[in-house]
């Protein structure tokens, strides 16, 4: 038992289900393709109400909730999020925080906020302290394995929503299609305009002096945003990119503690760091992620997962955006009523729902249940 008041509402049970979907088309970006992904689901209850968390993560994430996490928060305040966090990485030591058990982690840990929020009946941006209405987005996708027309599709859609910054995949085949990164960057230029801000990610798949030799020759682009040109990894490889090009370097979202973020500030590896709530500990983890980013000056971008950031995004003053990520989109819009619209290029977390503002449709959910 936590050492919180014994009137306060109890955890009462933690249930985890595992979902595999399919991609509406087959996926992939620099160093990786994919023609599925599966969502490990946090059902914490106490009582007559349940907090929703999550991961994307593979299906023995939900093991790690059910044989470790589960029974450790079981029987704690539902009001104690900080110290049921706490518990679950004390306990987690042997086992390694970093992957498979850091997405389990983080996903319990989004569902005691969402518990701890729809029992004091407060949105959740309310409960943490908003600073901002609006969180702004930028659309997410243009995967290396999309044809023109299908990159096209999907920048019209951006568009048609008035969204104003907009990333595509590079890094081709680990760096070894550069001509294809260059005329698909070309391509998505020419379609949105010289307002729209044109995004690159190339998932690490560059080497150093590569990567700055492929933003020289997309100067007249207008690039903006360059992230992971190296490898995470490698931060000594991202400060000489950084130093090279005029484009912001971004990195961070395999962040899973405040020691790695910490190390990725102090290297001045990046611009702008990136953080994800479903890997690094969850909202808890993720506001003093974004601290560590303020005590060097830097904004923070939230990664993927758009619904598990909209709220929190709206609480810190160091926010320069969230991905509007479209498989993990796509997905939320399936499982969940209460989505959010991104048109105009921001989100608006709600104000008259409790929590997350989300209710799971299980009917919908349940065709793709493995586990």
């Amino acid at each position: 038992m936590s050492p919180a008041d014994h009137d306060a509402p109890c955890v009462d049970s933690v249930e985890v289900r595992a979902y595999t979907v399919p991609t509406d088309a087959p996926e992939g970006d620099g160093t990786l393709t994919w023609d599925s992904t599966t969502m490990v689901l946090v059902l914490a209850r106490s009582g007559p109400v349940t907090g929703l968390g999550w991961t994307y993560a593979p299906a023995a994430a939900a093991q790690v909730v059910r044989d470790t996490l589960a029974g450790a928060v079981t029987g704690r305040s539902a009001l104690d999020v900080a110290g049921a966090l706490d518990t679950m990485v004390r306990l987690v030591r042997n086992a390694g925080r970093v992957g498979l058990v850091g997405y389990a982690v983080s996903a319990v840990d989004v569902a005691l906020w969402d518990l701890k929020a729809r029992l004091l009946g407060l949105p959740l941006h309310h409960l943490i302290g908003a600073v901002r209405a609006e969180v702004p987005v930028y659309g997410s996708g243009g995967f290396t394995t999309y044809d023109a027309a299908q990159l096209d599709r999907q920048l019209d859609g951006w568009l048609e929503q008035g969204i104003p910054r907009v990333k595509i995949k590079i890094g081709q085949s680990w760096g070894h299609d550069v001509p294809r990164d260059l005329d698909r960057m070309r391509q998505v230029r020419t379609r949105s305009g010289p307002e729209v801000e044109l995004f690159v990610d190339a998932n690490g798949g560059y080497q150093r002096k590569q990567a700055i030799r492929v933003m020289e020759q997309a100067r007249d682009l207008d690039v903006r945003w360059f992230e992971e040109p190296v490898s995470s990894d490698d931060l000594a490889g991202l400060r000489e990119v950084r130093d090279a090009v005029l484009p912001d370097v971004a990195a961070g979202e395999y962040g899973y503690d405040l020691t790695y973020f910490r190390r990725m500030c102090e290297a001045g590896a990046v611009d702008c760091l990136r953080a994800d709530v479903s890997r690094c500990g969850g909202i808890s983890e993720w506001l003093r992620a974004a601290a560590v980013a303020a005590s060097f000056g830097l904004a923070l971008s939230a990664h993927c997962g758009p619904h598990l950031h909209a709220h929190v995004g709206a609480t810190i003053p160091n926010l320069r955006h969230l991905e509007w990520f479209h498989d993990h989109v796509r997905i939320e819009e399936m499982f969940f009523d209460g989505t959010l619209s991104p048109s105009g290029g921001t989100v608006r977390p709600r104000d008259d729902a409790p929590g997350l503002g989300l209710t799971l449709r299980m009917s919908d959910a349940e065709p793709f249940r493995v586990g």
